[in-house]
C-alpha cells in the first residue's frame, strides 16, 4: 500500500501548523482557545500494546497514553460505522436522531431540534477541518445518516457542511478542530500490501486468538495481517505527532485518539458483544491533563463529543446525552447501544453495558449472528473456516456459539468474572433479579431514545448480495478459496460482475 493515507491525513497538520504559526505572531491573542485533533481509526477494538494486545508494537500511541489519559471502558453506541458516527456528530444516540440505520437514509434532514457538534464549535469561532483529502474528494468517512453536505456553510434548516475547506482559512487569530479519519486499519485490498511490505510483519504463530476462534493457520494468518494494519496506523500517528512538534502548535493542542467502532471479526463489528463496542480512547493534552492517568469508569462514545464542546469553553445543548467526562460530576453507569439495519441484513438488538454487566436484547432472534451478510462474505477468512469446522464437527462450544442457526433472545454476561462473555447467564434462576432488573433499564433506554419521526427505511445494497450469488453460480472455484480462508478480492470481483452484467444486457 502507498503511502497516499498517511499523506491525506497529514494535510490537515500540514495546513493548521501554517496558519497556527501566523497566530503566533499575532500579540493580541490572549488566552487562545486549544486546538483540538480528533484522530479516528476505522474497525478497531482495544487492540494495541498499551491495552495489552500481544504480539503487536504500538510504540507511539504507548507514547501518548504515556503522557495522556487512557480510558479502559469506552463504548460506542452502534457497532457500525455510520451509525456510529452519527451519534458522536451530534453527541446523542443514533436512535434519537432517526439516524441508526447504516448508510439508508441520507436525504433525510436532520431534525432542526439538533446540530452538528462542528457547528456549535463555528459559532464559538472554531475553524472546523476536515483532515483527509481522500473524504473530501470522494465524500467518504464523514457519513452520517442525515442529509448534508460534507464541506460547506451551514444555513441551519436542511443542507449544510459538517466541516469548512481545509484551504480556505483566512482568520490566522481562530483555534482550529481537525477531524483525521485513518482507514487502514479497515477491511480492504490493502491489508495484504501493507503486510508484504512491512519491515517486521507481526508472526501469526504469537498472536493470541480469543477462545472463540479456532486455532487455525488461515485464521492465524488473517489476526497478523489484522495487527499489520495497526502498527501502520500507529507510525501515522507518530507522524501527526511530530508534525505538530515541528510547527511549534504542539502544547496547545488537544489530541484525541479512538475507534469509531470494533474490529470486523467474529463478535466485533455489526455485533454488540464486546470486541464490536469497545473501543480505544486515549487523550493527549499536558498542558491540561496529568500525563499517565488510566480510567476504569464506563463513558460512551457520545461523552468525547461532549467533552470536546467543553475544551472549548462551549456549553452543552440540552438534547446532547454525552457528558464531559473530566467535570466533577460526571457519572455514567451504563452505556447503552443499538444495532439495527446494516445493508440487507435487518436486524433489531439492545444492550446496555456497565462495568459490571453486559445484557443483550435480540429483537429477532431467528436471524442468527452468522447472518451470511453478502458484503463480509469478502472478507472474515475466520468465519469461511469455522463454517467448515462446524460442518465436521471440530468447534467446541465457545466457538459454535456464533454459528448456532439463532440466537438466544437475551444474553447477560458478568464481565467481571468473563470478559470474553463466553457464558450466558440469561437462563441461570441465580441471577433472575440482575436479567429483570437490566432488562427493565434496556426498555427505560428504548423509551428514552425513540426516534423522533417515523421514516421510509430502503433496503440496501442488491448488488452486492446479487455478485456473491453470481460467484456461487459462475465461479465455484472463487467460492471455494472463499472458504478455506482467503479473501479473493471485493472490488475485483465486484468490477467482473459490472463487466458481466453489462455483456448481458
Amino acid at each position: 500500500m502507498k503511502n497516499n493515507v498517511l499523506a491525506y491525513s497529514l494535510l490537515v497538520v500540514l495546513a493548521v501548523s501554517a496558519f497556527s504559526c501566523k497566530s503566533q505572531e499575532k500579540e493580541k491573542v490572549e488566552a487562545k482557545k486549544p486546538n483540538i485533533i480528533w484522530i479516528m481509526a476505522e474497525d478497531m477494538s482495544t487492540d494495541l500494546e498499551c491495552y495489552g494486545m500481544p504480539a503487536v508494537k504500538t510504540p507511539n500511541l504507548n507514547k501518548m497514553a504515556a503522557e495522556g489519559v487512557l480510558f479502559e471502558n469506552c463504548f460506542v453506541t452502534n457497532s457500525i460505522c455510520s451509525p456510529s458516527r452519527s451519534a458522536m456528530m451530534i453527541g446523542t444516540h443514533q436512535v434519537k436522531t432517526n439516524s441508526h440505520n447504516h448508510r439508508s437514509n441520507r436525504n433525510v434532514p436532520l431534525d432542526e431540534q439538533f446540530t452538528p457538534f462542528t457547528q456549535k464549535l463555528r459559532e464559538a469561532g472554531y475553524t472546523t477541518i476536515l483532515g483527509n483529502h481522500s473524504v473530501m474528494k470522494k465524500g467518504r468517512k464523514i457519513d452520517v445518516n442525515f442529509k448534508h453536505e460534507p464541506l460547506g456553510e451551514w444555513d441551519g434548516k436542511t443542507k449544510f457542511g459538517l466541516f469548512d475547506k481545509y484551504d480556505t482559512i483566512e482568520k490566522a487569530d481562530e483555534p482550529f478542530f481537525a477531524q483525521i479519519q485513518l482507514v487502514v486499519t479497515h477491511r480492504g485490498e490493502w491489508w495484504d500490501d501493507v503486510r508484504e511490505k512491512s519491515t517486521h510483519s507481526v508472526d501469526p504463530n504469537k498472536v493470541e486468538l480469543p477462545e472463540y476462534y479456532a486455532d487455525h493457520p488461515a485464521i492465524r494468518l488473517d489476526w497478523a495481517k489484522y495487527l499489520d494494519q495497526v502498527e501502520y496506523m500507529d507510525n501515522e500517528v507518530g507522524m501527526i505527532f511530530k508534525e505538530l512538534e515541528d510547527k511549534g502548535v504542539a502544547d496547545n493542542t488537544i489530541v484525541i485518539f479512538i475507534g469509531d467502532n470494533g474490529r470486523c471479526n467474529i463478535k466485533g463489528k455489526g455485533y454488540l458483544h464486546d470486541p464490536g463496542l469497545r473501543i480505544p480512547y486515549i487523550i493527549h493534552y499536558p498542558k491540561g491533563l496529568k500525563g499517565g492517568q488510566v480510567r476504569n469508569d464506563v463513558v460512551s462514545s457520545t461523552d468525547i463529543t461532549a467533552t470536546i464542546l467543553d475544551f472549548a469553553g462551549v456549553e452543552i445543548p440540552e438534547y446532547m446525552t454525552g457528558k464531559p467526562m473530566f467535570a466533577e460530576n460526571f457519572k455514567r453507569e451504563y452505556v447503552y447501544a443499538a444495532r439495527d439495519l446494516w445493508d440487507e441484513i435487518p436486524e433489531k438488538m439492545r444492550a446496555i453495558t456497565s462495568n459490571e454487566w453486559k445484557y443483550i436484547r435480540n429483537d429477532k432472534p431467528e436471524i442468527p449472528f452468522d447472518a451470511g451478510q453478502a458484503y463480509l462474505e469478502f472478507y472474515r477468512p475466520a468465519v469461511h473456516v469455522m463454517r467448515t469446522l462446524k460442518k465436521e464437527g471440530k468447534l467446541t462450544k465457545n466457538q459454535q456459539f456464533f454459528f448456532e442457526d439463532s440466537k438466544p433472545s437475551e444474553e447477560l454476561y458478568n464481565l467481571k468474572n468473563d470478559p470474553l462473555e463466553l457464558v450466558n447467564l440469561a437462563n441461570d434462576p441465580e441471577y433472575a433479579a440482575v436479567l429483570k432488573d437490566l432488562r427493565a433499564k434496556t426498555v427505560g433506554f428504548d423509551n428514552d431514545f425513540k426516534p423522533v419521526s417515523d421514516i421510509y427505511e430502503p433496503t440496501s445494497v442488491q448488488k452486492t448480495v446479487d455478485l456473491v450469488q453470481w460467484i456461487k453460480d459462475e465461479h465455484p472455484e472463487v467460492r471455494k478459496q472463499m472458504e478455506v480462508g482467503v479473501e479473493v478480492g471485493f472490488k475485483k470481483w465486484g468490477k467482473e460482475f459490472k463487466k458481466f452484467q453489462k455483456l448481458k444486457k
